[in-house]
């Protein structure tokens, strides 16, 4: 019954059984297949020992694959500043307040009057009754008020909720409701964006009353910014299984866990594009990551950045580092490899990342660097990450790589037991990153964030319900989903919320949405229906779908079936 092996013999001696195990050099190396016998004799010796123990309670690893799986991985303690993002930004002002911290298209923000501007709106909100653990909407598209307005309700100690003006009112009136916020950032041109069924106080930033109010606040009183890394950051919504979104509350350790990691190495200076909506994690590291680490964060124009927009940015911003999703650089590098010219390090990110991609950049642009992260909204961002230079060391699969400092994985079976290397498990995360839970959601957030049996007494970790495994040199490589939960275009998408939206259709009997992937790195989503009662679909499918759901939540294709 071994995959691997072309026979397995056993035969009576004299002192008990011998056994022959012959393996297909195709599969496994010498010492793979012998590391599976050694184990398989463990099974046979415990299960002989004691034959009254459940087999799933017999531990497949020895003291010493224990310790590695468990410990000499997962060594990745660090000093995290006591302090929020806010301090660490600070201090990148008080080092040099001239320095640019934003661009705009034409417009420059320096360092010093990013901070002079985000504490005067937080001088506003605080007069809001904007305070630690107070939640505030923002309601605005990629500018240079968008970077004011996060660090605004950062330094008046409160936590932002990205309310993205794309999204449909429908959807928004779900997130405020469930997010609560005390008030909402935004400007004129997109107050009228927010529902009707949406009460909360505005703060509109190009208003003459507000605009007078801002440049009145006294910037001699100080400003709180809330309790150290335990006060919540922000709250990101992720769809959710349900049929409604759920907000992920990260705290502002989790935050500057990520912006302190040793991994981004040197920040002064370098020119990152700031591209991604704020409604999606990897917005944390394009803002927070440089504007914490004294870079420069290079604002994309307004609108929606398809290949053609981002070949444009990427030629001629000088940039040094940019984020795009895997699907995105897969066309990117069939379309042009060398419109990465001169970026030294290109950052994508998801489980699984065409290997062609990532050698298409590297063939095409010596000297770059492609850093593949993972993971989920619920760790802040990332939790691990592979590095690659070389076109020569990618492999036909690429591994998620080893955990990010301060972040321990573990890779378990259903009874919370480690599994060895080569086997499949579980995907948790521990450590610093790992957000508060779910707002509004305590069974949900008890369900996915666990009590974690190893390291100190107290300690969580998050349920990914992404299955891995271990390589032999401590590389995770990505397997598959323990659930129906896929990934289209760098957003976490559960079919059942979008099935949830069709089922309500007026003209759809049935519906399921799959995630085809036709073509390698491009993955879609396309829904399967069935027609009420006549037969026939009445009514725009696709339409109804975006009236309730982000675009990128919306079907590809809308396939009617009989049954």
């Amino acid at each position: 019954s071994f995959g691997f092996a072309d026979s397995f013999d056993a035969s009576r001696r004299p002192q008990g059984i011998d056994a022959a195990l012959d393996f297909s050099t195709e599969l496994l190396d010498r010492g793979s297949a012998q590391t599976i016998a050694d184990r398989f004799l463990r099974v046979l010796e415990a299960a002989t020992t004691a034959p009254d123990q459940p087999i799933g309670a017999i531990d497949l690893m020895d003291a010493v694959e224990r310790e590695r799986v468990l410990v000499e991985w997962n060594d990745t303690d660090r000093v995290v500043p006591e302090e929020t993002v806010v301090g660490l930004f600070e201090r990148q002002v008080a080092r040099d307040p001239g320095a640019p911290a934003v661009v705009c298209g034409e417009e420059v923000l320096s360092y010093g009057e990013l901070d002079e501007r985000a504490s005067r709106l937080a001088g506003v909100l605080r007069g809001r009754g904007v305070g630690s653990e107070s939640v505030v909407g923002v309601v605005l598209e990629r500018s240079v008020d968008l970077v004011v307005a996060l660090l605004g309700v950062w330094k008046a100690g409160g936590a932002y909720v990205p309310l993205d003006p794309s999204y449909p009112a429908e959807r928004l009136e779900l997130m405020v409701g469930d997010a609560g916020p005390v008030c909402v950032v935004t400007v004129s041109g997109l107050a009228g964006m927010l529902p009707e069924g949406v009460l909360v106080p505005v703060v509109c930033l190009d208003d003459p009353g507000v605009v007078v109010e801002l440049a009145g606040v006294d910037l001699g009183v100080g400003l709180g910014v809330g309790g150290l890394g335990g006060v919540a950051a922000y709250v990101m919504f992720t769809s959710g299984s349900l049929g409604v979104p759920k907000g992920v509350v990260v705290c502002q350790r989790d935050v500057v866990g990520l912006v302190v990691d040793g991994c981004w190495g040197e920040v002064v200076g370098r020119r990152v594009l700031g591209w991604a909506p704020f409604a999606f994690d990897a917005s944390v590291f394009e803002l927070w990551v440089t504007l914490a680490g004294g870079g420069v964060v290079v604002l994309a124009p307004v609108g929606e950045v398809d290949g053609g927009v981002l070949r444009s940015l990427v030629g001629g911003g000088g940039l040094d580092r940019v984020h795009v999703t895997a699907g995105l650089l897969r066309v990117l590098v069939e379309e042009d490899a060398g419109c990465f010219a001169g970026v030294g390090e290109v950052l994508t990110g998801g489980d699984v990342v065409p290997s062609s991609a990532v050698s298409g950049v590297l063939g095409a642009v010596p000297g770059v660097v492609v850093r593949h992260l993972y993971g989920p909204t619920e760790v802040t961002l990332c939790a691990t990450q592979w590095v690659v230079g070389d076109v020569g060391l990618v492999p036909g699969v690429l591994p998620m790589g080893r955990p990010l400092e301060n972040t321990r994985v573990y890779v378990l079976d259903d009874g919370l037991s480690p599994v060895p290397p080569g086997v499949v498990g579980e995907l948790y995360v521990a450590g610093v990153g790992v957000a508060r839970g779910y707002v509004g959601r305590s069974g949900l957030t008890g369900e996915r964030f666990v009590a974690c049996p190893f390291g100190e007494p107290g300690g969580r970790m998050y349920r990914t319900g992404d299955l891995v495994r271990w390589s032999a040199d401590g590389q995770l490589v990505f397997v598959g989903r323990a659930d129906e939960q896929v990934k289209v275009r760098g957003f976490r998408v559960e079919p059942g919320e979008v099935e949830g939206v069709l089922a309500a259709h007026p003209g759809v009997g049935q519906a399921v949405v799959v995630a085809r992937e036709d073509v390698p790195g491009d993955k879609r989503l396309v829904a399967y229906v069935v027609p009420e009662d006549d037969g026939t679909l009445h009514g725009d499918v696709p339409s109804f779908v975006a009236e309730r759901l982000p675009e990128y939540m919306v079907p590809s294709a809308v396939v009617v079936l009989d049954e």
